[in-house]
């Protein structure tokens, strides 16, 4: 894959665009679910909302990881010595693990039902925005170190 990335740069621009795109996704749907536990806005009812972005939120987590992926394997050995890179890797785990975490409480059910967000969920909401705007500065500071 590596390789045609390499010799085909019109590849390595969709590639790259793909990976955008997924981006867009993820931190689309998951800000939006976010700013609804947090309160912003009362409509629609978090569990006809919450459902469809988080899966949203997943199609676009695993579609960023694939095309990053094929992004990285052009020149590995420089994205792994990049700070940045290795932050935006680790902010990408905080943000899958808190999704997951906040997804199996008790919380995540009740706000569910109940169509509103205990603090310790609000919280995990907070959380999932400042870690996902991180990831995306860290992706763009990438190309900058």
């Amino acid at each position: 894959m590596a390789r045609a990335l390499i010799t085909r740069p019109t590849l390595y621009i969709f590639a790259n665009a793909a990976h955008i795109l997924s981006i867009g996704v993820l931190a689309g749907s998951i800000i939006l679910l976010d700013l609804r536990i947090l309160g912003l806005f009362r409509e629609p009812r978090l569990s006809v909302l919450g459902p469809f972005l988080a899966r949203s939120a997943m199609v676009g987590v695993v579609f960023s990881i694939v095309t990053g992926f094929i992004i990285f394997s052009v020149d590995a050995v420089e994205y792994a010595a990049n700070p940045a890179f290795l932050t935006k890797l680790g902010l990408l785990v905080a943000g899958i693990a808190n999704a997951l975490a906040l997804h199996a409480s008790p919380g995540w059910r009740v706000a569910l039902d109940s169509n509103e967000a205990s603090v310790p969920t609000r919280i995990g909401a907070a959380l999932s925005i400042l870690i996902w705007i991180s990831a995306i500065v860290a992706g763009r500071w990438i190309g900058f170190i």
